[in-house]
């Protein structure tokens, strides 16, 4: 069993997300294997790419259903950038497409501020600052922290999605990383 296994879907930020791990030390694997996906400490559906190639890809291979299955039992899953929006319910990406619906909630082009939202900035309330390179936006009850007004972060049960990158967010991001590797 892999410490941690980062999800595949054809794209994504996979080699920085494992390069991070590996600096703090754990062992990651990239798959889209169902079994792996059940049985990992840790499950990070990573950020980068185009929400439909993503949704079409995890739901072919069955990812989609390991991790709602993996969210139904409460273990844990982080996402990253597209893959915190991918949870969702539905993104306006790419035309609209459906998401895998572990939380409530729909991803909107920002019409805002500067899009795309690109550098760091502080998170609100953890009062770190991230690395964040996004274009679309989360509205979701499940809503934890916020940025420059838009929404960060989302939590229920054991799922925890981010917009921003910590695996390009330096010292922050790695000790972010580190928490989510700990059972509170």
């Amino acid at each position: 069993m892999s410490d941690v296994v980062v999800v595949e879907y054809g794209a994504g930020n996979t080699r920085s997300v494992r390069a991070a791990f590996t600096h703090l030390g754990v062992t990651s694997v990239v798959s889209s294997d169902l079994a792996t996906i059940a049985n990992a400490e840790l499950v990070v559906l990573p950020g980068v790419g185009s929400a439909r190639s993503a949704m079409e890809h995890l739901e072919s291979t069955g990812a989609a259903q390991a991790l709602r299955d993996r969210f139904e039992s409460g273990d844990p899953i982080l996402g990253i950038c597209l893959g915190m929006q991918l949870a969702l319910e539905h993104s306006d990406e790419d035309g609209g497409v459906d998401g895998i619906g572990l939380l409530s909630g729909s991803v909107h082009l920002l019409t805002e501020g500067r899009v795309p939202r690109l550098g760091w900035a502080p998170v609100e309330p953890w009062g770190d600052a991230y690395y964040f390179a996004h274009s679309y936006a989360a509205h979701s009850p499940d809503a934890v922290a916020s940025s420059e007004g838009v929404t960060v972060a989302i939590e229920r049960g054991a799922f925890l999605g981010v917009q921003f990158h910590p695996e390009k967010s330096g010292t922050a991001g790695l000790a972010f990383l580190e928490r989510c590797l700990s059972p509170a």
